[in-house]
Order: structure tokens, then sequence, then C-alpha cells
């Protein structure tokens, strides 16, 4: 209810959301703010989006049962686990191995079979399973990686926080057209930043 007066108004978004539980998705120290709406830290420097503003990125994609899926940041892996239940096929990525992990055993408990992990450098993309019919990216860049925008298949469609750390960030929708990309401005955010590489360490780590 408190989603749709906030003015969301996609019928499969809402039962989507409303069949993920949010308190699966947060550290056990606050699980009693799970269903507040609210960013929640959830180690390593990464934030759970307040509900608000997982619903209006996911309405803003449109997907469609058929989708493939390209999702840049798994965090928690609540967005991953709303879009599952929307889309055919999703692909997540994420720096973070120990979070990636973590939302990875969620997905097994969730029985949520249509989603390929893979632990890595989303701005980088997933191009040897690209084209996507929609892209999502969970982290602010100070730009849009020119390599996500090529990974749409034509007609797709991508969701990304552009700016700084703070009030200026902006959210774009990106429709990819006959004959290039259409942007559409809609409204202030406030996401962690999107970070190149992976952390450091973590390569010498694996070797």
């Amino acid at each position: 209810m408190e989603l749709r007066r906030q003015g969301i108004g996609d019928t499969r978004v809402l039962g989507a959301m409303e069949r993920i539980p949010r308190e699966s998705f947060v550290p056990e120290m606050f699980r009693d703010q799970a269903y507040e709406d609210t960013a929640l830290p959830i180690g390593h420097g990464q934030t759970i989006s307040q509900p608000t503003v997982v619903a209006r990125m996911t309405e803003a994609l449109a997907v469609g049962d058929r989708h493939r899926v390209l999702e840049i940041g798994t965090g928690s892996g609540y967005q991953a686990a709303v879009l599952a239940r929307l889309c055919r096929r999703l692909y997540t990525i994420e720096r973070h191995r120990p979070l990636l992990q973590t939302a990875e055993a969620r997905f097994r408990e969730l029985r949520l079979h249509n989603v390929t992990t893979r632990w890595g450098d989303g701005t980088k993309g997933w191009p040897e399973s690209a084209p996507f019919d929609r892209i999502i990216v969970t982290a602010a860049g100070l730009d849009i990686p020119d390599t996500l925008p090529e990974q749409l298949a034509p007609g797709g469609v991508m969701v990304i926080p552009v700016g700084e750390r703070g009030d200026t960030q902006r959210l774009v929708r990106i429709v990819r057209a006959d004959d290039g990309f259409v942007c559409d401005d809609m409204g202030t955010v406030r996401f962690v930043p999107l970070v190149a590489g992976l952390p450091r360490g973590a390569a010498g780590r694996t070797a």
C-alpha cells in the first residue's frame, strides 16, 4: 500500500515485491527496520536500497517475462530477486565476493533458478552474454560507462543513477533506438558510487 501511495502502479512489480521477503536480505541487527522505506547497510560500504527506489527502478525497466536482464551490483540480492520474478533470465555481477556468496545463498533459499551470477567488475558488463533486453545499475557513476549501453538489444532499456555522492545524483532511463540512444531524467536518487575494478587485494587472494 505504501508503494501505491508513492505512485507505483505496475501490478507485476507490486506483486513481485510482495513475494520477496526483504527481511531475508538485511543483516539480522536491522531486521526490525526491514519494511521501513529506508536504505540499510549490508557491509563492505554497500547498502540495500529503500523499497520505493527498488520499485521505481523496476517499474522504469518495464521488464517482460521473456526478457534477459543484466544487473550491475548484486549487493544483498534483493533487487535481483525482485527482477527474477519478472524476467526469463537475470544476470547479476558483484565486485565484493562475500556479498555475492551471501546473495547466492538467498537465491537458493528462495528457489530462484533463473539467476546467473558473476564476481567481477560490473563497469565492463557481461559482453559474452550480450545483448540484454534490460540493464539496471544499482550504483552511481560520474558518467554512464560506454560499455553498458552498447550491450543493450535494439529497443532495450537501461536504468542507471548518475552523479557524485550526495543530492546531485539523477536516475536516468536510456532506450536504445534505431538511430542512437534516448535518455530521460527520472529525478533525484542517492546511491553508493559505481567503482571500476575489484576491491584491493581481491585478485591476489584468488590467485
